[in-house]
């Protein structure tokens, strides 16, 4: 009888771990299971491309990053652009709105010296000022602009300088013999040379070209010729965007690069992607960058010399109250070598 019980009891034991061997395997596949779908979502959402917030130039100046883009070179590079525009970049920087951008040498030295949260990491693909002083027909030479009202875009900034540069070298004094205007720039200061509005205007290509075909204005002086140092553009990033992705702010530079370099070594798909971009003829764009093609240099470096000759220039001007320090607000490590 009790040798029964106990083969009863033993089986009844064995049947019990059977069960519980049976629940604890499929406890451990539903485990496994459940598990996947939500490793496969982390791994997505950590591969998934950083969004960086690029404010970039337009224009001819934006016109060999804009061709790159079009080309899907960012995309190749893993970089995830977001296209930014905003009016101040330097403000854009102080209230965290941005991570990139193409800047006016003068905005970034004088922002970041006097705090913003940015730093120049390379200069743009040229730091010649591409600016022209183009008249109306009738003015055959700077000098023929005394008495007359002149366009500087916007009262000091880089176009200003060149105005005033260009002026004093012809023997007027901008505060005295000639009336400076704040006209804009691009379209709207071209608009105000061909209403008369102004006798003159600090302006982009292609405009010059397009005056020439169409006779409205005549290419009085080049800016580069006047002030050949003066740094007029360079690649910016916020302090927390460098911290955080340094590895972005080296591909981000390469890549703007790659896509200068290869506007530049196709200059027949440039003309059909700018003629698009910019809604220009392309008889006048052609003859616009082959007159710029002098200064594009697509060099990354950055000239600390010409960094300090800007400066002293600002200052000179007034529109600068003191020099800064240029040794704190670079950070030139990510330049492609």
């Amino acid at each position: 009888m009790e040798a029964k019980a106990m083969k009863g009891f033993q089986i009844m034991n064995g049947l019990g771990r059977a069960v519980t061997l049976l629940i604890t395997g499929l406890l451990i596949i539903w485990l496994s299971v459940a598990a996947v779908p939500v490793t496969a979502a982390k791994k997505a959402s950590e591969q998934k491309p950083v969004k960086i917030r690029y404010a970039a130039f337009i224009g001819m100046t934006g016109l060999g990053f804009w061709l790159g883009k079009e080309k899907g070179f960012f995309e190749e590079a893993g970089l995830n652009l977001e296209m930014v525009e905003v009016g101040d970049k330097v403000s854009a920087f102080a209230a965290g709105e941005i991570d990139f951008a193409d800047l006016a040498t003068t905005n970034a030295i004088i922002g970041a010296g006097r705090g913003a949260p940015l730093k120049i990491v390379a200069s743009m693909f040229r730091t010649k000022g591409p600016f022209y002083l183009l008249a109306r027909p009738e003015i055959k030479r700077v000098e023929d602009l005394r008495g007359k009202k002149v366009g500087v875009g916007a009262i000091g900034s880089g176009m200003d300088v060149y105005t005033r540069v260009i002026l004093k070298k012809h023997g007027l004094d901008p505060e005295r013999d000639v009336i400076l205007i704040n006209n804009g720039v691009y379209q709207q200061a071209m608009a105000s040379l061909e209403a008369g509005q102004v006798a003159a205007t600090i302006i982009h290509e292609p405009f010059v070209s397009l005056a020439e075909r169409k006779g409205t204005g005549r290419l009085l002086a080049r800016g580069w010729d006047y002030l050949p140092t003066f740094h007029t553009g360079v690649l910016v990033a916020s302090d927390a965007f460098i911290k955080k992705h340094p590895d972005l702010v080296r591909k981000l530079i390469a890549t703007y690069f790659k896509s200068n370099i290869y506007a530049k070594s196709h200059p027949d798909e440039l003309l059909d992607f700018g003629t698009r971009y910019l809604r220009v003829d392309r008889g006048v764009l052609k003859a616009a960058l082959d007159r710029e093609r002098v200064i594009w240099e697509n060099n990354p470096d950055v000239d600390l010399n010409a960094l300090e000759d800007t400066q002293k220039i600002q200052i000179d001007l007034g529109f600068q109250d003191r020099r800064f320090d240029v040794g704190k607000i670079l950070d030139l490590r990510f330049i492609p070598r």
